[in-house]
């Protein structure tokens, strides 16, 4: 991987983590155009790791809060929604590897991703905030979540679509979709973290030149994308990503007829 490769996809990891477009489809997709197979899930946990620098300080009053008062209503609820994809990673982490090796699967999640983003904009704004949702909602949001573990398939796009239909008005669904992925980013690293510990990852196999440029660009990019999306949510505009899935899945059928 060049230095130049690892910036772009640092970029594309901080835009397509926020913007309703599937990250991991996007960078399957570039790692095989580039010809990238090394270990290419260590770097994209190292691009997650860029993109939450700016979820952290976008929602740094929240995540304060949280801190401060870990005991509280809000914290459950982050808790109970990401227990769907604890579960999903941990019975078929192997399974979930070997989709970062083919793109063969990748038109399905975009095509679903698409249908759910033109569903998004169609759905009514509910009165609910992140503090009053119920448990069963942080479930089905969570599970949506966890189904977004296929790439191809846009987790912010899948749990803003599904906390809309669970009952919270716009605004409030971006920050339960966002405040979700900081302890799903969190596991995410530790998870992968520990093939270092474990050596099943060796450290001199790894290029951290490239991964800190990559680092940089995702964080970077991360911050321009996290307010542009919260602006498209209010204004109900996501369907305009349902138009580009329909761009990205033709080139998507032109690359996999000419591999």
């Amino acid at each position: 991987m060049s230095l130049f490769e690892a910036i772009f996809l640092g970029i594309v990891q901080g835009m397509s983590e926020f913007l309703p477009i599937s990250s991991s489809g996007h960078l399957l997709v570039f790692h095989h155009l580039f010809g990238i197979e090394h270990d290419s899930l260590t770097f994209i946990i190292v691009l997650n790791m860029g993109s939450l620098i700016p979820l952290l300080v976008t929602f740094r009053k929240d995540v304060w809060m949280l801190i401060k008062k870990p005991f509280q209503r809000t914290t459950a609820l982050l808790l109970v929604a990401t227990l769907p994809l604890v579960i999903v990673t941990i019975l078929f982490e192997s399974y979930i590897e070997s989709f970062f090796g083919s793109i063969r699967f990748l038109p399905f999640g975009f095509i679903l991703t698409g249908v759910i983003l033109l569903l998004s904009d169609r759905l009514r704004d509910g009165n609910k905030t992140v503090e009053t949702t119920r448990f069963i909602d942080a479930i089905l949001i969570g599970l949506a979540q966890a189904a977004a573990v296929l790439p191809g398939l846009s987790r912010s796009g899948s749990t803003i679509t599904a906390s809309l239909a669970r009952g919270l008005d716009r605004e409030q669904a971006a920050r339960f979709s966002f405040l979700m992925s900081i302890p799903a980013s969190i596991g995410a690293i530790a998870f992968r973290a520990r093939h270092i510990v474990t050596g099943r990852i060796l450290l001199e196999d790894l290029d951290f030149v490239n991964m800190g440029f990559g680092f940089v660009a995702a964080a970077i990019s991360g911050f321009i994308a996290i307010n542009f999306m919260l602006t498209l949510v209010k204004k109900a505009k996501l369907k305009y990503f349902a138009f580009y899935y329909v761009f990205a899945l033709t080139l998507l059928v032109v690359v996999l007829l000419l591999m």
